[in-house]
């Protein structure tokens, strides 16, 4: 040890020195490392990483939309209805008393029309949009004094063996009717389709004035009540698969009293009760499903059956149903 001290730095305890640890010298940076932070700190460093960043994106995105591009819509979702009305005319039932041997009546028409909107159909498919109509519920009582009542019958809708029946033309099944009441788009189609589908429907009945199983004419008609709720949707169906897409439904109800003074002359014995005029069509916020027996055959005309149920005795089949 040399005599003169002084000339080293006093040890302290949290010097490294002082526990025998050789002092750290920094590594030494390879070449390719000097390269590197070199571009670090070039200006254009920023730059070309906000380059290649925004670059990343762009193709991401556009990748992105290519494919939106490649998966057009469903028809499901591509329909459009663009407006929409169902009402029933203010106008009050009308009576015709000019036969001696039925009495007739014609109720307000119920009308809906749908005014649609088809883009573009890319696939090679046939879609018929239109009306499709159910009857729910009837009662058509024709009442002759104490002698009895005839009535028109849905037996399988009476016995509540169905929760509703066709209401179609009894020809294009299951449409309501096949001139307004369709369309027909026929893809591929590179151009907006447009167009309206309407229908409208009410009674026009003929009610004997005598007792329908009786050969005599005499006047005993007291009374006819009617009360009939029917449903109607707006539907697009597939042609070659059937797949069936409800629109809108729509529920609407005719209701009738009319009471009749047989001693009166020809022409004085009908009188209109309430109520005069029908309640508007209800256009549901939640379609309904389409039941099956309103998609075929037998439709309500066909099915219905009119009874006479006498005040004593068993009933009486007067006309049968027709399928």
């Amino acid at each position: 040890m040399p005599d003169n001290t002084a000339a080293f730095p006093p040890l302290v305890a949290d010097d490294t020195r002082a526990a025998g640890n050789p002092i750290m010298k920094p590594n030494k940076r390879t070449s390719s490392q000097r390269r590197m932070l070199q571009l670090q700190h070039s200006p254009f460093w920023a730059q070309n990483c906000w380059t290649f960043l925004w670059t990343v994106l762009l193709f991401n995105a556009m990748g992105c939309i290519q494919s939106i591009r490649c998966k057009p819509k469903s028809f499901r979702d591509s329909i459009v209805i663009l407006e929409l009305n169902a009402t029933i005319d203010s106008n009050p039932t009308s009576i015709d008393e000019t036969s001696g041997v039925v009495l007739r009546y014609r109720t307000p028409h119920f009308r809906a029309n749908a005014r649609i909107l088809v883009p573009p159909v890319a696939a090679k498919e046939t879609w018929t949009i239109g009306w499709i109509q159910a009857c729910n519920h009837m009662e058509f009582f024709n009442t002759y004094g104490d002698k009895g009542m005839s009535s028109w019958e849905l037996p399988d809708l009476r016995d509540s063996k169905i929760q509703a029946i066709s209401d179609s033309d009894g020809v294009n099944y299951p449409w309501y009717g096949n001139t307004t009441e369709t369309c027909t788009v026929i893809g591929p189609t590179k151009k907006d389709s447009k167009f309206v589908v309407s229908m409208n429907d009410n009674f026009y009945p003929s009610v004997t004035w005598g007792v329908p199983v009786s050969d005599s004419n005499v006047p005993q008609l007291s009374s006819i009540f009617r009360d009939q709720s029917f449903t109607t949707w707006l539907v697009a169906i597939n042609q070659a698969t059937s797949e069936t897409l409800v629109l809108q439904t729509i529920r609407w109800r005719m209701r009738l009293d009319i009471k009749v003074d047989p001693e009166k002359p020809l022409g004085q014995r009908a009188v209109l009760k309430e109520p005069v005029a029908q309640v508007q069509p209800q256009i549901l916020g939640k379609n309904e499903p389409i039941p099956p027996n309103a998609m075929v055959k037998p439709n309500a005309n066909d099915a219905q059956v009119l009874m006479w149920r006498p005040k004593t005795g068993d009933p009486v089949v007067v006309i049968p149903p027709k399928y």
